[in-house]
């Protein structure tokens, strides 16, 4: 199999990457096309020699790499302790001296200008390649703002990928593009055109009503939903649910927006779940964490454990793959299952015990229909096809 994944928990930072590294040699052998390694808190200090030590041992063709609070391999978690965990993948036959590469890392920079941003992007500014790997610093770089620029430019491309999560503030993050490390900012990885990927976006969330149209709002405002006032039609709906459904409405709630108005029904992956922020009482409206339009369909979802199971798993049972990269939530792990190793697990059962690995992220990047979005408490998944 053209990909391997290891995870090491040695204490030293030097013990540890050799551990990943000779896992890896002795599964891939070295110069692999395209490798992405996931470092713990305790251990980001030590990522500029970990990149380098990838980079000397392994050789990949290009390196990409993030701190994270928790990473993850195989069937295995590890929130909170230092860890490194370290994927590598090879596409085509083993490259040759002088053979060009047929991925690229690209350094992504971002600076405010007037009142918006100005995207700077090295190596592949036009984004040349069919998918993006996409690891950023949530601090300093407007996510959201360059996938939807992206999607206007380049429409056919796949972005997965999630944001450091290592550091609660700016300048604590680690980020590798090949041979450079970065406190800010993104880097990607661009795969080329031919490689088998299909990603996967697991919100975690079920419905609970029926999806309804707006027919008032303003901004993130909902005033009213299929005519009536919004906390009224709430209040009906959950007044209509299950004793279960309204306990998990107390606990939290939230919105799904449909991404796709054009299909005639709704199901997983068709809703963007936002939060829901508030009531207005006076105004009998509903605050949520999107701005939404009128004319917009809406449905209100719940999620707890049982439902983020649900969910990942019948998202997965339509998809096939051999080997995954996976950026989950930090709210997800132990603290919302209540035991460590749950989107690991199910992941690499999927792929049939093949390499996984990843990181949890404040936040994930993947695509629902023909759009790109960043997500908050999914396990976002890109799964790879054997080429061979």
């Amino acid at each position: 199999m053209p990909f391997a994944a290891a995870m090491s928990q040695h204490p030293l930072a030097t013990h540890a990457v050799g551990e990943v590294v000779g896992e890896v040699l002795d599964r891939l052998g070295d110069e692999p096309d395209a490798a992405a390694v996931f470092v713990t808190s305790p251990f980001a200090g030590a990522m500029e020699d970990i990149a380098a030590t990838v980079r000397t041992l392994l050789r990949p063709a290009s390196l990409i790499g993030a701190t994270a609070a928790s990473v993850l391999a195989g069937e295995r978690e590890v929130e909170g302790e230092a860890a490194v965990s370290l994927f590598a993948m090879r596409f085509g036959p083993r490259r040759r001296f002088h053979s060009p590469p047929v991925t690229e890392a690209v350094r992504i920079r971002a600076e405010r200008e007037d009142d918006g941003w100005r995207v700077e992007a090295s190596g592949s500014a036009a984004f040349a390649g069919s998918t993006l790997v996409l690891l950023a610093d949530p601090f300093s770089f407007p996510v959201e703002t360059f996938i939807e620029d992206l999607g206007t430019r380049r429409p056919g491309l796949t972005v997965v990928g999630g944001l450091a999560s290592s550091s609660t503030g700016p300048g604590g993050n680690r980020l590798v593009a090949d041979g450079r490390v970065f406190s800010d900012g993104a880097v990607g990885l661009l795969l080329p055109a031919g490689v088998g990927v299909t990603p996967v976006v697991s919100q975690g969330c079920r419905p609970v009503g029926e999806p309804l149209v707006v027919t008032k709002a303003s901004g993130n405002l909902l005033e009213e939903i299929a005519g009536q006032p919004a906390l009224d039609r709430l209040m009906a709906q959950a007044d209509a649910a299950t004793t279960e459904d309204r306990n998990r409405m107390a606990r939290g709630l939230h919105v799904g927006l449909v991404v796709d108005e054009r299909k005639a029904e709704f199901d997983r992956g068709d809703f963007l779940i936002r939060s829901v922020l508030g009531a207005d009482h006076a105004r009998k409206a509903v605050a949520v964490g999107a701005e939404v339009e009128v004319g917009a369909t809406v449905q209100f979802q719940v999620r707890d454990a049982d439902s983020a199971d649900e969910d990942l798993r019948d998202l997965l049972a339509g998809t096939r793959g051999d080997a995954a990269l996976l950026f989950t939530c930090t709210g997800r792990g132990t603290a919302l299952f209540g035991t460590p190793h749950h989107d690991a697990r199910i992941v690499s059962q999927h792929v049939d015990g093949g390499p996984v690995a990843g990181m949890f992220c404040a936040g994930e990047v993947g695509p629902l229909g023909d759009r790109t979005f960043v997500h908050v408490l999914s396990a976002t998944a890109l799964l790879f096809d054997d080429p061979f």
